[in-house]
């Protein structure tokens, strides 16, 4: 979602990549938030179950809960910074217009 909403606000409104992504972390924190922490609630269930069989799916819910921290951080770090990376190289790239050969 950032990533769609910051290329959006590059070609819309002539943002750079940096003010793209700020913009687009901004606008789209609290949708990512809201749909994984209800993920992360309706997995707390399993991963704090009682009763018979609980042994087998506490792991399930431990690992579930694991596994959308994980996503959250890298949706939230690291795939703007690999956005802004890969941006800065190709545009720091001078290919030559076929005018100029």
């Amino acid at each position: 979602m950032m990533i769609d909403y910051a290329l959006e606000q590059q070609r819309t409104n002539n943002l750079s990549a940096k003010d793209a992504i700020i913009e687009a972390g901004a606008r789209r924190f609290r949708p990512i938030m809201m749909t994984t922490f209800a993920a992360i609630v309706g997995a707390v269930p399993i991963a704090l179950g009682q009763g018979s069989g609980a042994e087998l799916t506490q792991p399930l819910g431990v690992c579930i809960i694991g596994g959308l921290l994980l996503s959250q951080w890298l949706t939230l770090y690291i795939t703007p910074l690999f956005y802004v990376w890969i941006e800065e190289r190709k545009h720091s790239k001078k290919i030559p217009s076929p005018s100029q050969s």
